[in-house]
């Protein structure tokens, strides 16, 4: 089977390729303690979503190297490792209230019908709306921003250990 039929297959109808002939350099596994969906990739780059997390790869060009990933709700952790294959125009999660692009980096995206959450363990994040990706904030180790519907400044804080650990453990970290 295909690399990407691989992965259509695990997320079943959360997941639909971008294009029906693309083939992703990506693997899929699952883990049970926790509960995770893994995607991992040749490049370094390592995606892995809560089981409930409606995560969609983006190979926008049909390369096998993926560009992003969307995500509808739950959360995802990112490892894209610095000394990667970088991505032209880096790596982005989307989602229904922000956009998140990095380059050799951990973080999380945390996603509810409310906002979006963005934390940064290791590296740097830029974080903008979906409606105003020009106007974003660029996130530094541990710190966060919450992205709403509102339309109000992007403040970034230094999370509280509480917050962080939180977050973490629901990927066994």
């Amino acid at each position: 089977m295909r690399p990407l039929a691989r992965v259509a297959a695990a997320f079943a109808a959360v997941v639909v390729p971008v294009t029906a002939d693309a083939q992703t350099r990506c693997t899929e596994s699952t883990r049970f303690d926790p509960p995770l969906r893994i995607l991992r990739c040749t490049d370094g780059l390592t995606l892995e979503a809560e089981r409930a997390a409606p995560l969609r790869p983006v190979d926008r060009d049909g390369d096998g190297q993926l560009e992003g990933a969307e995500i509808g709700g739950s959360a995802v952790l990112v490892t894209l490792p610095p000394r990667s294959n970088t991505r032209r125009g880096g790596f982005q999660i989307l989602t229904p209230h922000a956009i998140a692009s990095v380059r050799g980096t951990i973080y999380a995206v945390d996603v509810t019908t409310a906002k979006t959450s963005v934390f940064v363990a290791r590296g740097r994040v830029a974080v903008a709306r979906r409606n105003t990706p020009a106007v974003a904030v660029t996130l530094g180790p541990g710190e966060g921003v919450d992205v709403s519907e509102d339309q109000g400044p992007l403040d970034v804080r230094r999370w509280p250990q509480e917050r962080v650990k939180s977050l973490l453990e629901r990927f066994g970290r």
